[in-house]
């Protein structure tokens, strides 16, 4: 693959070794992208401009902590696409798309090449994720469309809605933003879901959710994207 004209930055969150640096160089030699390594322990820059995009390692990013690890980041940086790598088969693939809003997966044994590709495809506003997961993703939007997917511990429709988002990290002002409500309204709803699921926090309630939902909750918002590319 020959190099191409520079399309944007690509933060590589994982930790820095011989092999991530060869990696890295890789990605820069045959995307043209600007390749920035940082440790999952360590805040984002927010100085790049253009499109970013954002490339997480699962291996030094778990499931259990990313969404806490989303909920860091900087607000500039909340609205850039995010990616996995690493990812072992479909099941962990669904229950990194319950815990995260993210545009694209790539499994332990895809190709640099094919990684190449999806990288230009996300800094291009498009997803990139296995055909087998989007029919499954797809699958999901459509049983929750038609309520075929029964709402746990007596949740309303829009409390799985909101259960969702927060799934993905969304903090209040985004739940309410994407559902075209009031905060306070959120706030309420928040409320009522927290008392019938019996937590007290975000924190709880995020737990609760991976414990009794996980992988077969992806991410709502996702799902609807890949509805619209079909």
């Amino acid at each position: 693959m020959s190099q191409e004209k520079s399309t944007g930055t690509v933060y590589v969150v994982t930790e820095k070794s011989p092999q991530v640096q060869l990696f890295a160089e890789y990605l820069n030699k045959h995307t043209g992208c600007q390749i920035s390594i940082h440790s999952p322990h360590s805040a984002l820059p927010i100085s790049a401009t253009g499109n970013m995009l954002i490339l997480i390692d699962s291996d030094h990013i778990g499931v259990d902590t990313l969404p806490e690890w989303q909920d860091k980041l900087p607000d500039a940086l909340t609205k850039t696409p995010l990616a996995a790598f690493n990812i072992h088969d479909m099941d962990h693939a669904l229950e990194a798309l319950s815990c995260a809003q993210l545009k694209g997966v790539f499994y332990r044994n895809e190709s640099l090449e094919v990684i190449c590709k999806g990288i230009h495809a996300l800094l291009e506003g498009e997803l990139w994720m296995s055909r087998d997961l989007m029919a499954r993703l797809i699958l999901f939007y459509r049983k929750y469309q038609s309520n075929a997917f029964r709402p746990a511990c007596g949740l309303t429709n829009r409390e799985m809605e909101i259960i969702s988002l927060l799934s993905a990290g969304s903090s209040n002002q985004q739940i309410a933003e994407k559902l075209f409500v009031s905060e306070h309204t959120v706030k309420s709803h928040l409320y009522n879901i927290f008392r019938k699921i019996n937590v007290h926090n975000r924190i709880q309630a995020l737990n609760w959710i991976h414990q009794n939902l996980g992988p077969i909750l992806p991410n709502i918002e996702t799902a609807r994207s890949l509805q619209r590319h079909r």
